[in-house]
């Protein structure tokens, strides 16, 4: 099943934009293992959370506590779209190839 770019563009921004609570529960994920398409039908809250990471984790320590949000949302369109196109990608791949560390 092939998902729209404009629904997934949708859920992407719909995610940036609500950053949601954390469940309750703990889980681990291992975004090396995971790919574009299980990362696109994980559901908004974990969308927001791998996004969130993906923000921190490639910015390092090169910027201080500040989320550009103009730059994080056009970043999370860029890896929706990616995503998309490449649904057996894995998250860190697709990552890499987007915000190119």
């Amino acid at each position: 099943m092939e998902i729209p770019m404009k629904t997934t563009l949708s859920l992407l921004f719909a995610a940036a934009l609500s950053l949601t609570s954390m469940p309750a529960h703990a889980v681990k994920w291992d975004l090396s293992t995971m790919t574009c398409k299980q990362f696109l039908e994980s559901g908004e809250d974990n969308i927001a959370v791998v996004l969130t990471w993906m923000d921190g984790w490639y910015k390092g320590d090169e910027d201080n506590a500040i989320i550009d949000t103009e730059v994080f949302i056009e970043n999370a369109k860029k890896f929706g779209a990616y995503c998309a196109k490449n649904p057996t990608v894995s998250v860190v791949t697709a990552a890499d190839e987007i915000l190119g560390k």
